[in-house]
């Protein structure tokens, strides 16, 4: 039976309570009415000619958002730009890095024409010398101006040039690679591709023009000769040039003057000069130019007061304060071994010499 008061067919149809009930949790939002295909015309429109009470919408475009299609059409832009500069791009391929070229070195003793003059003051020997104007030690390399090049920054630039007078430093400056038998300190500066070289140097000297200690560092013989005054005279320059885009080379000339006297002398025994003039040329790839090392290309070297007659390449024996040169030359060179150097002596200018 119905309620009191309802019909006794119980609710009409679209009364509160009717069949509608089962429609109330539907809810019909705006993006619900938004996307019917059918529009009902507003009463205005109604008034009009139209016959139809309805009209059909157009369909929505349900396309990617306006962001998202500018982000597609730039990754789809720079790839494209990518495979162009893969194809024809301007720049040059970088080389691959060759290995580092052996050492070629010569060492000429310069042989002087008169007794060496000494003092038993090494200040006194440099100011009477022509290295009185010489500064000291690495103050007498200065590095120059450095300026950029094509293929190299001037950060780059300075990097080769200090690693040039680094090694310079260490192998004609540092005490104990001058008369201890120290290699080490240069050695940490020469690229790993002539590391092998540098080793079988000292492990198996030869004059060859490959394999000459003396060719690398000053090394005096320590049974012969040490330092009488620590502060050695220098004068020397460096220049930076770009030979190609992926190598700097650097040129280093240097003069060098030491003050020596016999090996445990003391204060006693006079003092005496000797000169070494260097000539290095070095190179550097950009691994070399990371790493703080070297490729040393050629190395020229002239030294005096020495004896052609005495051996040059392991060390270098100094004529000392009162002595002259042993008669006789240097050491035969043989024509046919075309794998040896040509063994060669200059003579040591009366000028070079202190006078006192």
């Amino acid at each position: 039976m119905g309620g009191p008061g309802d019909p006794p067919e119980g609710t009409p149809e679209g009364a509160p309570g009717g069949g509608e009930d089962e429609y109330r949790s539907v809810v019909f939002d705006e993006s619900f009415v938004r996307a019917a295909r059918l529009q009902e015309f507003s009463a205005r429109e109604r008034m009009a000619d139209h016959a139809p009470a309805v009209r059909r919408r157009p369909a929505l475009r349900r396309g990617l958002p306006r962001q998202a299609l500018i982000l597609v059409m730039l990754i789809a832009v720079a790839f494209g730009t990518a495979i162009y500069m893969g194809v024809r791009h301007p720049y040059t391929t970088p080389t691959a890095q060759q290995p580092a070229e052996p050492l070629r070195m010569t060492v000429i003793p310069l042989s002087p024409q008169d007794k060496v003059p000494g003092a038993a003051d090494a200040e006194h020997l440099f100011e009477h010398s022509p290295a009185a104007q010489f500064d000291v030690g690495g103050d007498g390399i200065p590095l120059p101006a450095a300026r950029r090049t094509a293929h190299f920054s001037d950060s780059q630039v300075v990097a080769a040039l200090s690693t040039a007078k680094a090694y310079i430093v260490e192998s004609s400056l540092y005490p104990a690679v001058l008369t201890g038998g120290q290699t080490r300190p240069a050695r940490v500066l020469v690229d790993p591709d002539q590391l092998d070289q540098f080793d079988q140097s000292f492990e198996h000297p030869a004059a060859d023009g490959r394999h000459e200690p003396t060719g690398w560092l000053v090394r005096f013989d320590p049974a012969r000769a040490e330092l009488a005054d620590r502060k050695i005279r220098v004068q020397g320059s460096l220049q930076a040039t770009e030979i190609d885009s992926s190598t700097l080379e650097v040129t280093a000339d240097g003069t060098f003057v030491y003050a020596l006297r016999p090996t445990g002398s003391g204060d006693k025994a006079q003092a005496s000069l000797f000169t070494v003039r260097r000539e290095l040329q070095f190179r550097f790839d950009r691994d070399d130019l990371r790493m703080d090392q070297a490729q040393i290309v050629t190395s020229y070297v002239q030294a005096g007061p020495l004896s052609c007659a005495e051996d040059s390449v392991t060390y270098l024996r100094p004529l000392l304060a009162g002595q002259t040169a042993k008669a006789g030359g240097p050491a035969g060179t043989d024509p046919f071994a075309t794998g040896s150097a040509t063994a060669l002596c200059g003579t040591l200018a009366a000028g070079a010499q202190p006078k006192v």
